[in-house]
């Protein structure tokens, strides 16, 4: 009579068992990190339509060369601000007041997340501009361009950051400052 070799060559119940909880965890961790990656590339894409945002009203700035600067772009607004029509600048010759107007009301276009033709959600810009000094050649100007919007998760900011009066101050707003120096041509 054959003798029966008693040796095991494949796995039990239990190893295999073993072997799908560790898989099922690894898996579990790898769909939390792809929901945390989802997270962070939505704020990473505000912050990047922040910034292009903001760079874009410096830009508007210092094109419309006008020694009323400060009257024409010293404002803030938000993303409920109500939108007018200005057809001007795209029909006839305009004037510093017009384009300033016209940018405007592009900005505020630009900024409405909820009608889906922007992308920051509870956006606020506030445009500071302040003269740095007046004399008889040159004007020169302090700007500061603040874009504030409503971030997805909480996020204690630090004291510098919750002074800064722009948007609604709680622990989801999210901020974008700019500042630079503008000289005006006399």
């Amino acid at each position: 009579m054959p003798s029966i070799n008693r040796t095991q060559s494949g796995f039990t119940l239990l190893e295999v068992l073993i072997a799908f909880m560790v898989l099922s965890f690894g898996l579990l961790g790898a769909v939390a990190l792809q929901a945390q990656a989802k997270k962070a590339s939505f704020d990473s894409m505000q912050r990047a339509a922040a910034i292009s945002l903001g760079e874009d009203i410096m830009q508007r700035i210092r094109s419309n060369d006008t020694t009323n600067i400060v009257n024409l772009y010293s404002q803030t607004f938000s993303s409920t601000t109500d939108l007018k029509s200005i057809n001007t600048c795209y029909t006839d010759t305009c004037t510093a007041q017009n384009i300033a107007l016209t940018d405007i009301e592009n900005w505020k276009a630009a900024i409405r997340a909820r009608e889906n033709t922007g992308s920051l959600d509870e956006a606020t810009v506030c445009i500071n501009i302040t003269p740095a000094s007046n004399d008889a050649d040159n004007i020169e100007f302090d700007v500061r361009v603040i874009v504030s919007w409503r971030g997805r998760q909480d996020l204690k900011a630090s004291d510098a950051v919750a002074n800064i009066q722009c948007g609604d101050e709680n622990d989801r707003r999210r901020l974008v400052m700019l500042e630079s120096y503008l000289l005006i041509r006399g």
